[in-house]
């Protein structure tokens, strides 16, 4: 295929930009309509509806609605590694109990931050399908592994009871219930309050001597 077919363009756009946006727009419409009218109860007319597009432009661009909510939820968990890594990266040189803090308080703002990411990446994905659930724990594994790899490496940090994986699935599990029941609340606690929660299991965790225990 030439260079010229490949990038032809329509209002200044190229085919691949053209797409790039859609997918962009269908992110935002799929993390409304998920968060508002769940998974469960929406349908590919409302994703359509809300991107403004064409149920033929979506299924050019997927095969169906789960394939569009295993999307959404990497594209959240991405964001918010990302935060977890740039808050790490700008503390610097801290104590350990400190730097947990600031890592858990990172991502905890990147989830919560927008409650349409907090109920489908902790509501709405859970239990929709069998694949769908193999890819939540495969999640749960990398980020249990980033976990072990930045605590491991401080100062005072012990390996967990039942080692490293065991304790990271106890307290990914900690966490996608916390946030859960965050989402769910009404009034929400302050973030603060998840923040601390947290860090207290984490430090119990990978810290038993830490004095604040």
């Amino acid at each position: 295929m030439s260079a010229a077919r490949s990038r032809h363009s329509y209002s200044g756009q190229s085919v691949a930009e053209r797409q790039v946006e859609r997918r962009a727009l269908f992110f935002e419409a799929a993390l409304t309509v998920f968060a508002e009218k769940t998974y469960a109860h929406s349908s590919i007319t409302d994703i359509c509806a809300a991107a403004g597009l064409s149920r033929r432009q979506f299924y050019e661009q997927y095969s169906g609605r789960e394939e569009l909510l295993v999307e959404v939820y990497d594209r959240i968990q991405e964001q918010a590694r990302d935060a977890v890594a740039q808050a790490l990266t700008a503390a610097g040189a801290v104590e350990a109990r400190g730097l947990m803090d600031v890592a858990i308080r990172a991502y905890t703002e990147a989830i919560v931050g927008d409650i349409r990411k907090a109920k489908v990446a902790f509501v709405e994905i859970v239990g929709v399908s069998e694949a769908v659930e193999r890819h939540r724990l495969e999640v749960r594994d990398r980020w249990g592994a980033v976990v072990e790899t930045a605590a491991s490496a401080l100062p005072g940090v012990r390996t967990p009871p039942g080692g490293w994986r065991v304790a990271m699935a106890a307290f990914i599990g900690a966490v996608n219930g916390l946030v859960h029941q965050w989402s769910l609340d009404d009034p929400r606690p302050p973030v603060d309050v998840l923040v601390e929660v947290l860090t207290t299991l984490l430090v119990a965790l990978a810290l038993p001597g830490d004095p604040a225990n």
